[in-house]
């Protein structure tokens, strides 16, 4: 129970960070009719993922919410690992 409670933390940041950069993207007018269905595509998807978790929850179906959670958790872990050892480290890019 504790792990779908830390992967669904995870996915509902990386879903706010998303819906953030929405929102300072379409108040500086870079979210546009140009690209507003991929914002729409990856917006859907990313409340599929956090709010299907919660449903298969609720039907007792803990496996699957956990794999669901998964999928967008394992990739946010890894860059977040990534950016925390850029930070650390201070590597040389030249």
């Amino acid at each position: 129970m504790k792990a779908f409670w830390f992967l669904w933390t995870i996915d509902a940041l990386v879903a706010l960070v998303f819906l953030y950069f929405f929102f300072v993207g379409l108040a500086d007018g870079s979210v546009s009719s140009f690209n507003i269905g991929l914002w729409s595509v990856v917006l859907v998807a990313l409340a599929g993922i956090v709010l299907g978790s919660l449903h298969l929850r609720s039907a007792g179906r803990i496996g699957p919410a956990i794999k669901l959670l998964g999928l967008l958790a394992v990739p946010a872990i890894g860059v977040g690992l990534l950016f925390l050892a850029v930070l650390i480290t201070h590597p040389r890019w030249n």
